[in-house]
């Protein structure tokens, strides 16, 4: 190919226009979907923590307590998603309605999971502060609720599994958390709710000492 078989004027992307190709994607449904499910992992984990100490709750009621509090803001920002996406969904907004819902029995289950999931930690809570004559009712709607909300949950952990490890982790690695906008935002929201949780659960430990002394 000679000189004059190349063309004059070569054509090269504006620097605007490459910037736009490489902006990360402001999507609502990929946003939410990574909050939720980097929140469920943490949730997953400290779960775990909590169901050993329920195995010898006797012995473990300091760090039972401990870990049941420190559960509290990470199961709000938890709740808070889950119904964003939901009052998303059906008021009608074009971006989650092409996403789609989740399979029909998880649809129908995720209503008992977050009642019951209030319910259990509501009542634990309570059953720590209450005056002592409401204790012994606290207790068996605390150990009522759990019985019921592990079956549930269990069911609902299973549904969103896959979903939960293709995601939980994309906010946190540096290659893949530029692909949506505002993973920055999602970390702090996760950090600080466990902050805040670790907080709760060391002011809620000198209870414990005054639940026992009422109980002994």
């Amino acid at each position: 190919m000679t000189i004059h078989d190349q063309p004059l004027f070569e054509h090269r992307p504006s620097p605007s226009n490459a910037r736009r190709r490489q902006s990360p994607r402001k999507l609502g449904t990929d946003a939410n979907a990574r909050l939720t499910s980097s929140t469920a992992l943490v949730l997953l984990v400290l779960l775990a923590v909590e169901g050993v100490t329920v195995l010898r709750v006797g012995s473990l009621l300091t760090l039972h307590v401990f870990i049941g509090m420190l559960l509290v803001p990470p199961v709000l920002v938890k709740l808070a998603s889950t119904f964003w996406r939901f009052a998303k969904y059906y008021s009608g907004s074009r971006e989650y309605r092409e996403k789609g819902p989740p399979l029909l029995i998880l649809r129908l289950l995720g209503p008992f999971v977050a009642i019951l999931t209030v319910i259990l930690f509501a009542s634990g809570i309570l059953l720590l502060l209450a005056p002592h004559a409401w204790r012994g009712n606290m207790l068996l709607l605390h150990q009522a609720s759990f019985v019921v909300w592990f079956a549930c949950m269990t069911i609902h952990v299973l549904g969103h599994i896959k979903e939960t490890a293709q995601l939980s982790t994309k906010d946190w690695v540096r290659r893949t958390r530029v692909r949506v906008a505002g993973s920055r935002w999602r970390r702090l929201v996760i950090t600080t709710s466990l902050a805040s949780g670790v907080v709760l659960g060391f002011l809620t430990i000198p209870s414990v000492g005054t639940w026992l002394s009422a109980r002994g």
